[in-house]
């Protein structure tokens, strides 16, 4: 399968059917394919040819799907980019990636002098958005003036995109992912879930430019789904999207769950129409996830791991393991086109319950990074794609993720692992939001720091917090230092920046 496959398959099947929503505008799969044919006639005549590059700066919006689409049709190279970046981190990733031509959504056209100063090799830059066309910039109108070209059919290991990563832990690196890698990640995930919906609405708020949000597209477009693109994340407007249009498949990742589940707002709408709810990108506290189960009456529960080197997807928590309360913690056991392991610092196998780092292979691990052959080969060894996160798996093959390996706490002498800490803590009644990090400490050479947002009206101290948490785990991982602050420093994908926490605090 690839890219613009589901998309001729709709047309041959359901013509006039839904295919996207955005804002006001609804379009079928005929008039989609026509769309998406003649963005592709425009790329290829200003100069796109077979494995060009060309970037993507913009929010979700129906436009941006068609873009991807029309990309691939014209035998292209799709590289979405972070919307939160500033002008330096996308004209790195621009210049890497060799883009010479750029699509910019509305709230980004403002940047593309800029860009187009620090980035030489830029040929063209369109205005892919509904807004005025600043001079210089090519309007989308010119894209979609140009006669329909056949698709090219792009597919297999042949290279669909580059997914820049979040650049938590350091400079982004560009993932190379195949067509086929990106399909057996979306079509064998759909097929581990317990309960997947056909047809209806799929709600993409998670931003797309992500490859959690794209491959939860992917997913939409197999099941025959209507795709309702909503350009940013905002809990009432969530709650209305998915009341209006009957949504029945979407992926959140926890903060935004959290978020929607504690809203004022939440109990006045009918959220009974989900029947999957998928999250992933950061690990789920208990306490936000009964409460999500409690709004979502409906919903089969799935937790996605993985990352955008996997596709991005290497193991599946069911919504029947949830029920399971020694398993909620865990992070599935591996989907079913992937192979798991958890290994010593030599890549050995450790026996089940032993931490150690978490590795995986299949048809869904990347093809490398963009020009980084170095980092290719400390990342994947004999085909073996090296994750950096800790954990350990059980007699079941359930893994359970300790920590990042680099966010490994040590407290005197003590491994801590902080997503355990951040479980415990999370369940604190007067907690909204939690991060627990290592800060220097001259004593214990790390302590466990937190760093909590708390529930409107609440309070919390330090003593309080700490036999809290000595209840549930023991004294050298409970918290010896708190921090209570307005909000948490996040990326676009919704992950904690427990990078940026840990620099402001040294």
């Amino acid at each position: 399968m690839y890219l613009t496959q589901p998309l001729h398959n709709a047309v041959q099947q359901t013509p006039d059917a839904v295919s996207t929503v955005y804002r006001d505008r609804s379009l079928t799969n005929q008039q989609v394919m026509d769309r998406v044919a003649r963005i592709a006639a425009g790329l290829r005549a200003r100069g796109v040819g077979s494995g060009d590059r060309v970037g993507l700066v913009s929010l979700n919006t129906d436009t941006f799907f068609h873009a991807c689409l029309a990309i691939a049709w014209a035998d292209a190279v799709v590289v979405p980019l972070n919307t939160r970046w500033s002008v330096s981190e996308l004209s790195y990733a621009l210049a890497e990636a060799d883009v010479r031509v750029l699509l910019l959504d509305d709230p980004f056209v403002r940047l593309a002098d800029d860009l187009r100063a620090s980035v030489p090799g830029l040929r063209e830059i369109v205005a892919s958005g509904d807004g005025p066309v600043p001079d210089g910039l090519t309007p989308l109108a010119d894209l979609l003036a140009a006669d329909p070209v056949p698709d090219a059919h792009r597919q297999g290991t042949a290279l669909a995109g580059i997914f820049y990563t979040g650049g938590t832990t350091g400079r982004s690196k560009g993932v190379m992912l195949s067509h086929r890698s990106i399909f057996v990640s979306a079509v064998g995930s759909i097929a581990a879930m317990y309960r997947v919906p056909h047809g209806g609405a799929s709600l993409l708020v998670a931003p797309a430019f992500h490859l959690a949000g794209f491959a939860i597209w992917i997913q939409g477009m197999v099941l025959n789904m209507t795709t309702v693109a909503l350009p940013t994340f905002d809990p009432v407007g969530t709650l209305r999207a998915i009341e209006e249009h009957r949504i029945r498949h979407l992926l959140l990742v926890p903060t935004m769950i959290q978020m929607l589940v504690d809203h004022p707002e939440a109990p006045r709408h009918d959220l009974s129409s989900v029947e999957s709810l998928i999250y992933g990108a950061s690990p789920i506290s208990e306490a936000v996830l009964e409460r999500a189960r409690k709004a979502f009456t409906a919903a089969a529960f799935t937790q996605a791991y993985g990352m955008t080197e996997l596709s991005p997807t290497t193991t599946i928590l069911t919504d029947e393991d949830h029920r399971d309360p020694a398993l909620r913690r865990s992070a599935g056991r591996a989907a079913p086109y992937a192979r798991v392991k958890i290994v010593d610092q030599n890549g050995a196998e450790v026996p089940r319950g032993t931490v150690g780092e978490i590795v995986a292979a299949g048809e869904h691990v990347m093809l490398g990074y963009w020009k980084q052959p170095e980092a290719t080969a400390q990342a994947v060894r004999d085909g073996w794609m090296h994750t950096g996160d800790g954990g350990y798996m059980d007699e079941r093959g359930y893994v359970f993720v300790a920590d990042r390996i680099k966010d490994m706490i040590i407290s005197g002498g003590e491994n801590v692992y902080s997503i355990e800490v951040e479980n415990v803590v999370a369940r604190h009644p007067a907690v909204a939001q939690v991060a627990v990090i290592g800060v220097p400490d001259d004593t214990w050479g790390e302590r466990v720091h937190a760093v909590v947002t708390v529930l409107p009206g609440a309070t919390l101290d330090l003593a309080e917090l700490r036999e809290f948490c000595k209840r549930e785990i023991a004294g050298y991982k409970a918290p010896r230092s708190l921090e209570v602050v307005d909000g948490l420093p996040m990326s676009a994908a919704g992950k904690v920046l427990k990078r940026t926490l840990r620099e402001q605090r040294r």
